[in-house]
C-alpha cells in the first residue's frame, strides 16, 4: 500500500489530492485546496502554502509526493509567483524527508485523458471516473489528483519494466 500526495501549486490556490494505491487499485482519500488570503502580500501567501502542505503531510502521512513541473505562464511575473509557490511546497515536502517527483502538465494530461491538450473539464471528468467519485472535484484539486494518478501510473510502468514487484518510499523493491 502506498499513499501518494499530488500537488498542483499556485500562488493563490494550491490544489492537493491524496490517493491510496494497492497494486492496480486506487482509492480516493482526500483532496482540496489551500486558498491564500486574497490581496495579501506574496510572502504571507507563501507562508500559508508552506503551512498548508505541512499540515496535509502531518495529517495523512503520504509515502511519496508528485508535483506539477513549472511551465511558461502568460507573463514572467505569473511564472515567478508560480515558481515561488512551487518552491515552498517542495521545501515543505523536503523538510518531511519525502521523495518527490515532478511532472509536466502535458504529461499529466496525456496520462489521464489521453491527450496533452486536455481541458480542465476533461481532467475533472476523468479523475471523477477513475477514482469513482460521486461528483466532479474542484479544478485545482482535480489537477492535483491527476498529478498523483500520473505518478502512480508512471511508478507502476517503471516497476514492470524493471521486474520489480512494488515500490517502497519511492524505491523499487524486487523481492
Amino acid at each position: 500500500m502506498t499513499l501518494t500526495l499530488g500537488i498542483d501549486p499556485g500562488s493563490r490556490i494550491t490544489g492537493y489530492g491524496v490517493i491510496r494505491s494497492v497494486g492496480a487499485s486506487h482509492t480516493y482519500i482526500t483532496s482540496g485546496c489551500i486558498k491564500t488570503i486574497p490581496k495579501s502580500e506574496l510572502p504571507q501567501r507563501l507562508e500559508e502554502i508552506y503551512a498548508g502542505v505541512t499540515q496535509i503531510i502531518d495529517e495523512f502521512a503520504p509515502d511519496e509526493v508528485a508535483i506539477e513541473r513549472i511551465f511558461m505562464a502568460k507573463s514572467a511575473d505569473s511564472a515567478l509567483k508560480l515558481g515561488h509557490a512551487r518552491g515552498v511546497a517542495m521545501v515543505a515536502v523536503a523538510n518531511q524527508g519525502l521523495p518527490i517527483s515532478e511532472y509536466e502538465a502535458r504529461k499529466v494530461k496525456q496520462a489521464i485523458v489521453g491527450t496533452g491538450a486536455a481541458t480542465k473539464g476533461q481532467i475533472q471528468h476523468m479523475v471523477q471516473t477513475l477514482l469513482k467519485l460521486p461528483g466532479k472535484p474542484q479544478e485545482d484539486a482535480a489537477d492535483a489528483l491527476a498529478i498523483a494518478l500520473c505518478h502512480i501510473q508512471t511508478r507502476h510502468n517503471m516497476a514492470r519494466m524493471a521486474g520489480a514487484k512494488t515500490f517502497r518510499r519511492g524505491r523499487l523493491v524486487k523481492s
